[in-house]
């Protein structure tokens, strides 16, 4: 076992991940995301799609599902071909675990301040705001601003969908 790689496959094992390993493997895997879907058949033609997703090879899905075991929440799936991720979408989850347990232990690098628009969003969905016609508009020129921090540190070309996130 080594800081970098628990043995989390070994069930005689039985520790967690430590909040300070979450925290840098978040900060250093993690993405924390606002998608933004058309759905037509929503009042405002749009749905909101806050998550926490981390990827990891196939070699180390046991991390994933010790992360899960961890935190007590989201999902370990397949994420393309020989990667899979951990995620968290529910909005009970994301306002009782995740937010909470990040604010606790913060984040280390840039991606604290996604986190903070990430938080945000999550708030503003709380209190219904991502129903009316002002709290989709705020909520989509947060969820840009966490885009263009994207864009800025990978330095690649603008995405094309309503989505953000930093990865």
């Amino acid at each position: 076992m080594t800081p970098q790689r628990p043995n989390v496959g070994d069930p005689s094992q039985t520790s967690r991940l430590s909040p300070d390993w979450i925290v840098g493997f978040v900060d250093g895997e993690g993405c924390f995301h606002v998608g933004i879907s058309k759905h037509d058949d929503l009042r405002l033609g749009y749905q909101v799609l806050p998550e926490l997703t981390v990827v990891q090879h196939e070699r180390d899905i046991d991390l994933l599902h010790e992360l899960r075991s961890t935190m007590n929440c989201g999902v370990v799936r397949r994420n393309h071909e020989d990667r899979f991720c951990w995620r968290v979408r529910d909005l009970k989850n994301l306002t009782d675990i995740i937010i909470p347990f990040f604010e606790r232990h913060p984040l280390k690098s840039k991606k604290a301040i996604v986190f903070l628009k990430f938080r945000q969003v999550v708030a503003m969905m709380q209190k219904g705001q991502h129903l009316t016609d002002e709290g989709f508009a705020e909520i989509r020129s947060i969820a840009a601003s966490m885009n263009r921090m994207q864009q800025k540190d990978s330095r690649e070309s603008p995405l094309r969908n309503e989505s953000s996130g930093i990865q």
